[in-house]
């Protein structure tokens, strides 16, 4: 009977948390490069979608109250998440491109 060891296992990037990626050397340079970006691409999202759910005019159907607030916070954050997670919104893949290829520039010049 063979037993795989479970450090040849390929590891998702996008199951790990974010300060745990660079230290990771079972993570190739491209999977950290693009799951940082996908990181900032959400928080980029999470700012933009938040000022949008700020209501324009007071109003009394809107609520404003703590748990209102923290329910659009939730809402808000998964949304960008899936966003970014899905791809359509495009700034993590151009990100990434740019940073492997300075990454790539970087290397051939030292």
């Amino acid at each position: 009977m063979e037993i795989n060891s479970l450090a040849s296992q390929p590891i998702d990037a996008s199951n790990l948390p974010l300060e745990s990626l660079a230290g990771n050397k079972q993570v190739s340079e491209s999977d950290k490069i693009a799951q940082a970006s996908r990181a900032f691409e959400a928080v980029l999202l999470r700012q933009i979608l938040s000022e949008t759910q700020r209501p324009v005019f007071p109003s009394k159907y809107v609520g404003n109250s703590t748990t209102d607030g923290i329910y659009r916070d939730e809402v808000v954050n998964q949304l960008a998440d899936s966003i970014s997670k899905s791809g359509s919104f495009g700034l993590a893949r151009s990100l990434a491109r740019e940073l492997q290829r300075q990454s790539g520039s970087a290397k051939t010049n030292e």
